[in-house]
């Protein structure tokens, strides 16, 4: 049994690697083998997005993290991450009692301020005391008073709310713990509207400022999005000489939430690559290959030589096939059916 392997671009300990592996040293056999249009397709050349990729990070639009305005303890929390919250509905409450305490005092230290003051005011105009002196006493006034109004008007934030609707993208603290002012409570963000934040270097700016069009790539799910708005900030990082861009995606992409790994995509015009989808490729190590169907119902295993994905979610072959041929969309099954059928 021979496998017909075209291209070899591999090394040959790689190869006799990947020949010892399941579905591997399987051969082309005579017997039918009939691919049905459903589990194969012909491989073509076609017109792509030529890109340059950037890799990127999702935030939300709109996003608010809640924070204390008083020192007191978390008595109440109504709320956690992932639970979808309407505006100025209540998220926690915490207990103002101490507050109240710190209110009574900063009030007390007020009178007393204030009470210095009147008296330096008097002696200085009786030449007792310097300009300095006045000086002082007045500062140490409008201080007492400064704290007074902070502690007063804390006293009606006790109860939290949400600033925004949405869903809780994080809870930062637990029941029982003490917030002071400050202190991150409850993170909200806004679903409907996401962006990617990409950072473009500074050689690329005037060629990407006029094409404005860019497509997202999520990796892990194999999904692309169109960019519905590109903006490019009109500043450079001193740094790292590179420039902000935000993406801006459509409402409810399933499976997209701030903080997620993406690559941008801007559009720099097109090309023609020759391309397969990721379902027809099986890999074994280091090696990848595909299963090719000819003309009389045969599979052949072909080593195969990949480039990056392309828009739209296939990938781009360098090596190893040609426009025309047809390959399998069921390489695992395909391998187990030819070795059952040479095993007879």
């Amino acid at each position: 049994m021979k496998i017909r392997l075209r291209n070899r671009f591999l090394a040959g300990s790689l190869l006799l690697a990947f020949l010892a592996l399941p579905f591997a040293g399987l051969a082309p056999v005579g017997a039918s083998f009939a691919a049905e249009a459903a589990t194969s397709v012909v491989v073509q050349l076609r017109e792509v997005d030529l890109g340059f990729p950037v890799e990127a990070t999702v935030e939300a639009v709109r996003q608010s993290t809640v924070a204390a305005q008083i020192a007191g303890r978390v008595t109440e929390i109504r709320v956690d991450a992932g639970q979808r919250v309407k505006q100025g509905e209540l998220l926690m409450r915490l207990d103002a009692r101490e507050a109240a305490g710190s209110d009574a005092s900063a009030r007390a230290a007020l009178a007393q301020a204030g009470a210095a003051y009147e008296r330096t005011k008097s002696l200085y105009a009786r030449k007792f005391v310097s300009q300095a002196a006045l000086d002082q006493a007045a500062a140490a006034w409008q201080a007492a008073q400064g704290a007074a109004a902070s502690s007063g008007a804390g006293l009606s934030h006790g109860a939290v709310t949400a600033p925004i609707a949405g869903l809780v993208a994080q809870r930062h603290v637990e029941l029982g713990e003490m917030a002071a002012p400050g202190r991150s409570l409850v993170t909200v963000f806004d679903p409907k509207g996401l962006r990617v934040i990409a950072s473009l270097p500074q050689y690329k700016l005037a060629e990407l400022r006029k094409i404005g069009r860019a497509r997202i790539e999520f990796p892990e799910t194999g999904l692309w999005a169109d960019a519905l708005r590109v903006e490019i900030l009109p500043t450079v990082d001193a740094r790292s000489h590179t420039a902000t861009a935000r993406l801006y995606l459509s409402e409810n992409i399933e499976g997209v939430v701030p903080g997620m790994y993406v690559r941008a995509h801007f559009t720099l015009g097109q090309t023609r690559k020759l391309t397969v989808p990721p379902s027809a490729i099986l890999r074994r190590g280091e090696v990848t290959a595909v299963y090719v169907l000819d003309e009389k119902g045969g599979a052949h295993l072909r080593q195969i030589r990949m480039g990056e994905a392309v828009p739209g979610g296939e990938i781009e072959v360098l090596a190893g096939l040609t426009a025309g041929e047809r390959v399998s969309l069921a390489p695992v099954k395909a391998g187990i059916e030819l070795k059952a059928v040479s095993g007879r």
